[in-house]
């Protein structure tokens, strides 16, 4: 079992930035492949990015690239999420999800995360 708390969500202005954080349980988290996910409003939970477990190589949505960056401290336990050039479209709550699948893919689909956190919420203000 894997436990995950989130913590960092806020309200931001536009352009700004914003860290999340992913602590989790457990003494084997290096080999778990962690991603993050958002849902807005009324909208479906969206896959955000990824850290695999082996390499720990990443993979984002089109919507983040360039901006957001996922990167892990495996002897935290932690999994962050740096977030630069914030806008209003990215006002969601953002999840944490991990998974001990063993696959040669980015895995983007959250029925594939076995292990979810309770969500962070991140406000961006115009």
């Amino acid at each position: 079992q894997v436990q995950l708390v989130e913590s960092g969500g806020g309200l931001v202005q536009a352009g700004g930035s914003l860290r999340l954080s992913c602590a989790a349980s457990g003494r084997t988290f290096s080999r778990y492949t962690v991603a993050w996910f958002r849902q807005a409003p009324g909208e479906e939970r969206e896959f955000v990015a990824v850290s695999t477990w082996s390499a720990g190589s990443t993979y984002y949505a089109d919507s983040v690239k360039g901006r957001f960056t996922i990167s892990r401290e495996n002897a935290k336990n932690t999994v962050y999420l740096q977030m630069n050039s914030l806008n209003p479209e990215d006002t969601a709550v953002y999840y944490c999800a991990a998974t001990a699948r063993r696959v040669t893919r980015y895995i983007q689909s959250r029925d594939e995360y076995d292990y979810w956190g309770q969500g962070t919420l991140v406000t961006v203000s115009t």
